[in-house]
């Protein structure tokens, strides 16, 4: 049953990138087109590209840490043995755990006072729509970095041979 529901989160994260990707650069390619050549645009393109990118961005970093490609500041454990990597790894993975946590925490109060301001993102698009991304991505990886350190504390064996 996990297995499945890691297969569907994986495509639904990969599918969400390509499809705001997509959109980005048909979006961003005929506002470029009716700019230069018609001396026209839409006018709700520049915000929509600019929440896609902070969609793409949120996504992205879901699938890196779902993929533990994520950015890390390696340069002590690159000098420590096998086990002192496991542990720095555990503290890495608790940290971040924690940090996304909070973020998450944050940005749904933020969300939430957005959605009771009644504030639009552009024309009649509310703002904490286009913003529900935050707390989700934050609070998806907060779990993907909680599982890791688990993982690393459960696993010391594997831990230690991937790191």
């Amino acid at each position: 049953m996990m297995h499945l529901l890691l297969r569907i989160t994986r495509f639904i994260e990969d599918s969400t990138m390509i499809l705001l990707v997509s959109i980005m650069i048909l979006v961003a390619g005929m506002q470029i087109i009716l700019r230069n050549l018609f001396d026209t645009g839409f006018g709700w393109s520049d915000p929509l590209l600019r929440i896609m990118v902070l969609w793409v961005g949120l996504v992205g970093a879901m699938a890196a840490t779902r993929e533990r490609r994520h950015i890390t500041v390696d340069i002590l454990s690159r000098f420590l043995p096998a086990r002192g990597k496991m542990v720095s790894g555990i503290i890495a993975d608790t940290a971040s755990a924690v940090v996304c946590g909070l973020l998450a925490w944050h940005s749904a109060h933020f969300v939430l006072e957005e959605y009771q301001g009644g504030a639009a993102a552009f024309d009649a698009v509310p703002a904490w729509a286009c913003e529900v991304i935050m707390p989700i991505g934050f609070a998806v990886m907060a779990l993907r970095f909680f599982l890791s350190m688990i993982d690393r504390i459960t696993h010391p064996r594997q831990a230690e041979q991937s790191a």
